[in-house]
C-alpha cells in the first residue's frame, strides 16, 4: 500500500516526537509498505545522518515541503495532503489534526495517532469533526486513559472498529545480545560500580530532583543520567557540584541508535515521574503518556523502578517492575535500597520485563494498526 506519513516533526532532532515519527515510518517500510515521509523544510536530511541518529535500517523516501511564515502548521498540512494525493497515496498517516481533517475532506483514508488531548482554539472542534467523518479512518490512542479522557471531555467517541489502543514501542533488534551491566560499563569506559540509570528528557516533573536526593543518600552507587540538551546538562552539573554530589555522571544527548548500550550499563533503570510532568511540547501529559523509555527499559532487560502512575500500570505490573509512591522520597529510598541488596529480585523483574517487551516492537505495533485499518478499508 502507498502510505503518506505527514508530520511537522523537526528531523533530525533530539525530541521524542521526531524519534516516534521516524520509528513509525521505519516500521511501515519494514513491513513492506511503500512509504513517503513528508516534512516541512527546504531540503530533506541526508539518509545516513538519520540512520546513524535514529538507528534506521530500511530506507524510505523523505519529501520536504516549504511553508509560509505564520501559517506553518496549516499551510504544511494542506500542502502535505495535496502532495500525497498527487503521488497516489492510498492512506495518510499522521499525528496532526489538520492533516487528518484535510485528508478526510478529500475522501482520503487516514490513520490519526493521538498522543495528547486536542487543545487550542480549533483542536477540540476539528477532533469532533474528524470522529464524525464517514471516510475510512482509524484513530490510534497511545493509552486507554487518553481515549477515556477524550471521550469524557469532548462528548463524542470513535466508533467501534475505528479506533485502537496502541502504546509506543521499541526496536527489539537493537536490544538483542546486550552485554551484562559490568561489561557494558567497560565498553563505555564507565567506572565499575553498582549503577542506576535514567534516560530521557530533563523536563519538569521527570524526577531529576528525586534522583539528586537519591544520589546523596547512596554515595556508593553511580548514577548515569542519559539525555538533556547542553544548557540543561550544564545547569545540572553546576547544581550537583554546588550540592557536593559527585556520583552522578551526565552524558548529554546520546543518539537513539547508541542508547541500548548506555541503558544496559545500569543495574537499575529509573522512571521517577511526578504527578504532573511535561513533554518536549510542554503541557501536563502525566495521565495519558506512553513514554518510549518505558519500552526501551523493558527491552534492555534491566530492573525498573518507577513511580506508581496509573498510566504506567497499563503496561507494567508488580511482576515486571518495582514501584514507589509518587513524589515520596522516603518510599523511593526504601524501594531502591531493597533492590540494591536483592540481586535475585532484580534479575526476576528484569527477566519478566524483557519477556513482556516482545509484545511492544514497532513492527508488531504497526502490523496491528494496519490490520485494523485494512479491515476498515475492506468493509
Amino acid at each position: 500500500m502507498k502510505i503518506a506519513c505527514i508530520s511537522t516533526a523537526q528531523v533530525p532532532s533530539t525530541r521524542a516526537h521526531s524519534i516516534q515519527v521516524m520509528k513509525v515510518t521505519q516500521a511501515l517500510a519494514q513491513n513492506g509498505e511503500e512509504v513517503v515521509l513528508y516534512l516541512p523544510g527546504k531540503e530533506p536530511p541526508a539518509w545516513q545522518e538519520l540512520a546513524d541518529q535514529y538507528g534506521l535500517i530500511e530506507p524510505f523516501e523523505i519529501i520536504t515541503l516549504p511553508t509560509r511564515p505564520g501559517l506553518k502548521r496549516l499551510d504544511f498540512s494542506l500542502a502535505g495532503v495535496k502532495s500525497a494525493r498527487r503521488w497516489g497515496a492510498q492512506l495518510v498517516y499522521t499525528r496532526m489534526l489538520w492533516v487528518a481533517l484535510f485528508a478526510g475532506l478529500r475522501a482520503m483514508p487516514f490513520v490519526l495517532e493521538m498522543h495528547d488531548l486536542p487543545s487550542g482554539t480549533f483542536g477540540p472542534h476539528i477532533y469532533r469533526r474528524i470522529l464524525r467523518m464517514k471516510v475510512p479512518k482509524l484513530v490510534v490512542y497511545i493509552t486507554a486513559a487518553l481515549k477515556t479522557f477524550a471521550d469524557q471531555r469532548f462528548g463524542v467517541a470513535a466508533r467501534d472498529g475505528e479506533y485502537l489502543i496502541a502504546p509506543d514501542g521499541v526496536d527489539l533488534e537493537r536490544y538483542t545480545d546486550l552485554p551484562k551491566p559490568a561489561a557494558a560499563r567497560k565498553k563505555l569506559a564507565l567506572e565499575e560500580a553498582m549503577t542506576a540509570g535514567y534516560s530521557g528528557g530533563f523536563y519538569p516533573g521527570r524526577g531529576l530532583e528525586l534522583m539528586q536526593q537519591l544520589a546523596r543518600a547512596f554515595p556508593q552507587v553511580r548514577f548515569l543520567w542519559i539525555g538533556g540538551n547542553d544548557d540543561q546538562v550544564e545547569w545540572w552539573r553546576a547544581r550537583l557540584k554546588e550540592a557536593d554530589i559527585h556520583n552522578v555522571q551526565l552524558t548529554g544527548f546520546i543518539p537513539n541508535s547508541q542508547l541500548p548500550l548506555y541503558q544496559a550499563a545500569a543495574d537499575i533503570l529509573l522512571m521517577p515521574y511526578s504527578r504532573a510532568f511535561g513533554g518536549s511540547g510542554g503541557g501536563d501529559i502525566s495521565a495519558v503518556s506512553s513514554p518510549m523509555k518505558l519500552f526501551e527499559y523493558m527491552a534492555a532487560g534491566r530492573c525498573i523502578l518507577a513511580s506508581d502512575l496509573p498510566v504506567l500500570r497499563e503496561v507494567l505490573n508488580d511482576q515486571t517492575a518495582a514501584f514507589f509512591e509518587i513524589e515520596n522520597f522516603s518510599d523511593l529510598r526504601e524501594k531502591f535500597a531493597e533492590l540494591l541488596t536483592d540481586g535475585t529480585r532484580r534479575e526476576k523483574l528484569a527477566s519478566a520485563a524483557k519477556s513482556a517487551a516482545n509484545a511492544y516492537s514497532w513492527k508488531t505495533r504497526m502490523t496491528g494498526i494496519m490490520r485494523v485499518m485494512n479491515n476498515t478499508l475492506n468493509h
